[in-house]
């Protein structure tokens, strides 16, 4: 029964850790914001998740109620104040193809790595070097300032946002202006 739980959990996370991936590229790809927000909230209770089967239920709580739930609720407010229109123009980017290729060698590496980390043949699943307790436990003790300065840089991309709109707005309304008046 312990084998079976052990290898649900190792299941479950990487179950969650590719919906997480995949929401991340639904965010890359899709075209209206209020689903690109969506996908955003698909993939940050994806990763409260993943944090909870770490067994680090108090970075998971809070990755569920303070990013989803009001992190969130920020970003949504301000798309539906900045009433973003689809103009029919693309919105890809033309690092979109390099993008992809660097994604491409991301995940091979990644696989690479993985499969590296195996155990031989005839080995078992507690010969690994570097295991989910390990992981979690290097995650809270070196790694928390990063996980916690994402939340700075989405404030400072919805500033910027919008900042970059209000721009817009005025030179819109004297383009206008110069044409009616």
């Amino acid at each position: 029964m312990e084998y079976l739980l052990q290898n649900l959990e190792a299941f479950l996370l990487v179950l969650f850790g590719i919906a997480a991936v995949g929401g991340a590229a639904a965010m890359i790809l899709l075209r209206q914001p209020m689903r690109v927000a969506m996908a955003l909230i698909f993939t940050m209770v994806c990763l409260g998740v993943i944090f909870g089967l770490l067994g680090v239920h108090f970075i998971a709580a809070f990755q569920v109620l303070l990013y989803v739930g009001a992190v969130m609720v920020f970003m949504v407010y301000v798309i539906m104040l900045l009433e973003v229109r689809d103009t029919g123009a693309p919105v890809y980017s033309r690092w979109l193809v390099p993008g992809l290729v660097a994604f491409g060698l991301l995940v091979v590496v990644v696989l690479g790595s993985v499969w590296a980390s195996l155990p031989p043949a005839g080995g078992t699943v507690g010969q690994l070097t570097y295991g989910i307790s390990r992981f979690s436990i290097a995650f809270l003790n070196e790694y928390w300032l990063h996980f916690e300065l994402t939340s700075v840089l989405l404030v400072a991309a919805v500033v910027a946002a919008m900042a970059v709109i209000k721009v817009n707005r005025k030179a819109d309304a004297a383009a206008r202006k110069a044409r009616h008046g």
